[in-house]
């Protein structure tokens, strides 16, 4: 059976979500899985990004990042969308990305990939489970099948969000057992997609 492809498609001003990424792609990788780690386009303007010198030195150093195209969603298997919050939504800039999908969509090829989602706010209780709520909105008009990490690994007990991993940045860079949560949950995503692609196989 060919693996399966994932796409690990996220939005970082800062970087903490690039590193939950990046450890949801390790995860996604340690399971057999195909990767394409992808940020999307930055929709900010340089002042606002001049104001913030860490937004700055965040997009310096991911500059070699390819950026995510709609192709990615098409060829994935299954799909992790990475955010911070916005007010308890996801970002603008992967909402946009998002809204770019209506062609997968009308074609019927968007359905039944193995999806699921990661995110950050910059304090506690900051909007994490509503952003990641909306974000199974939009997998639910794909007709995907939402994979959340629940509490299937003990690093659940110690991160505690069973809906998508979440980091609360006012504490610093994302902790060793919030980067495990993601590992974790990038590898769950994928082991659940390749017993799906296996069954359809057998089909």
């Amino acid at each position: 059976m060919e693996p399966v492809n994932a796409a690990i498609i996220y939005y970082s001003a800062t970087g903490n979500v690039h590193a939950l990424a990046q450890a949801a792609a390790e995860g996604a990788e340690k399971a057999g899985a195909r990767v394409r780690l992808r940020k999307v386009a930055e929709l900010a303007t340089a002042a606002a990004i001049e104001a913030n010198p860490a937004w700055g030195k965040h997009i310096q150093d991911t500059a070699e990042v390819v950026e995510a195209t709609i192709d990615d969603l098409g060829w994935a298997d299954a799909v992790l969308f990475g955010t911070p919050t916005r007010f308890g939504t996801p970002a603008s800039a992967l909402t946009k990305f998002i809204e770019g999908a209506g062609a997968l969509w009308r074609q019927g090829t968007i359905a039944n990939k193995v999806c699921s989602a990661f995110t950050s706010s910059g304090t506690a209780h900051g909007g994490q489970e509503s952003t990641l709520l909306a974000l199974g909105n939009v997998f639910y008009h794909w007709g995907g099948i939402i994979v959340p990490p629940g509490y299937t690994d003990p690093v659940q007990f110690e991160t505690g969000n069973p809906y998508g991993t979440s980091h609360t940045a006012f504490g610093g860079s994302p902790s060793e057992a919030t980067l495990r949560a993601a590992h974790h949950q990038g590898r769950r995503v994928v082991d659940i997609a390749a017993a799906l692609k296996a069954g359809r196989a057998a089909a």
